[in-house]
């Protein structure tokens, strides 16, 4: 992102971690949690057995995000701050910034309305970051900023400037009105020319390749299908000739390098092997959080599991990969949070995988018999909320915190 005045840009926080860890503590720690990394990610009793996989939760970008929120506040307990969007993808950590009267700025067609920003206000910037045009109005205006950008996302867009200074389309694989991918789309304003195109999954990565080799789609067809994905002046004629591969950091981490492998075999198969390196070129930018998160969910998958309980929004990019994996070996619901889970009534609430729309299932848990229930939550859930899950859990078969060992 780009420099600005450091009297109004922060992007380190305000030293004022000893301050807000009490409050931090409070909001998000699990006791439960921690008794499961002490017992070795599990917790049994009464024939139920609960493994946790590794790797879960609130990675390091989140943190810092969530704790650069809470230092701002501090800060300046008498200004008004704002937030470009949400924090992160968490209903309940943005329902505790809105109760310390944080102002959520909602995004819209053309980025987000500031016109409420006066000078003496703060605004903080996502971990997702902000498109350069939101950026640059921002720093117009004259506000304080407080930048809580993930520093693997500033990765992407580095790749992403660099591919557009070089005169290469940056083509993204992601989710084209997603916060982050928005951003990082946003990356090649900065050159005159600057392309980008972002594709959803392999299946549209296919398209660009085919349409690379002179097949497929015709050229009118793939403008109207793309539109929304691409710049403005986006030509496939022009701008598939010369293609860096970049991702949004919480994509299906295999998902993606096979993406940038299937394009760069498109390009060969075009220009020849000779010419590969001044069509292509690619780098793996998924973030170490998500990928080791992955890796956790696919080794504690190689143990017998009755179920999969996926923890985290569903607006979450990364908790719906994490549910994706889990799906193709078991039986899985993604849950936004505890209250999901109907004690009582014996029933979930749960997104499907591929799906947009909750559905609620009975008897999700077989109520007699031994059960190994698998957990895993995505990077913007807090460990006291995955903490909520693991009760139910065991009350769902009447067993008491106090009776798990």
């Amino acid at each position: 992102m780009a420099s600005t005045d450091n009297a109004t840009y922060f992007r380190k926080g305000f030293g004022l971690k000893t301050e807000v860890q009490e409050t931090l503590s409070a909001d998000y720690t699990g006791h439960l949690v921690d008794l499961l990394r002490s017992r070795e990610y599990t917790l049994s009793a009464a024939g139920m057995t609960v493994r946790l996989a590794k790797e879960f939760g609130f990675c390091y970008g989140v943190e810092r995000a969530v704790e650069y929120a809470y230092q701002t506040r501090a800060k300046f307990p008498d200004r008004r701050i704002y937030l470009a969007g949400e924090i992160i993808h968490n209903p309940h950590v943005n329902a505790k910034l809105r109760e310390m009267g944080i102002i959520f700025l909602r995004p819209g067609e053309n980025g987000f309305d500031y016109s409420q920003v006066g000078t003496a206000d703060v605004v903080i910037l996502p971990a997702f970051g902000v498109t350069m045009g939101d950026f640059e109005t921002l720093r117009g205006l004259g506000c304080v900023m407080v930048d809580t950008t993930c520093g693997s996302v500033l990765n992407v867009w580095k790749r992403v400037d660099n591919y557009a200074k070089d005169g290469f389309t940056a083509l993204i694989h992601g989710k084209y009105y997603h916060e982050e991918t928005r951003a990082t789309a946003s990356q090649v304003e900065k050159y005159d020319g600057g392309t980008y195109l972002v594709v959803r999954n392999m299946e549209q990565a296919r398209e660009v390749c085919d349409y690379i080799e002179g097949k497929g789609l015709s050229r009118d067809a793939f403008l109207e299908k793309y539109r929304k994905q691409a710049s403005p002046h986006f030509d496939p004629d022009t701008h598939l000739a010369r293609l860096g591969v970049a991702n949004q950091t919480t994509m299906l981490a295999r998902e993606s390098l096979a993406i940038g492998e299937e394009v760069g075999l498109a390009m060969v198969r075009r220009y020849g092997e000779a010419h590969r390196a001044l069509h292509f070129r690619t780098f793996d930018t998924i973030c170490s959080a998500t990928q080791d998160r992955q890796d956790a969910v696919n080794e504690l998958l190689l143990e017998p599991l009755d179920v999969m309980l996926v923890i985290g929004g569903y607006n979450s990019s990364n908790t719906i990969s994490l549910a994706l994996l889990c799906a193709e070996r078991v039986t899985t619901y993604h849950v936004s949070d505890a209250n999901c889970i109907d004690v009582e009534r014996g029933t979930v609430r749960h997104l499907p995988p591929g799906a947009t729309v909750e559905i609620e299932t009975a008897g999700w848990l077989a109520a007699t018999g031994p059960v190994r229930v698998g957990l895993t939550a995505g990077a913007s859930t807090p460990n006291n909320k995955i903490g909520e899950a693991v009760s139910r859990v065991f009350a769902t078969r009447g067993i008491a915190a106090a009776d798990i060992v």
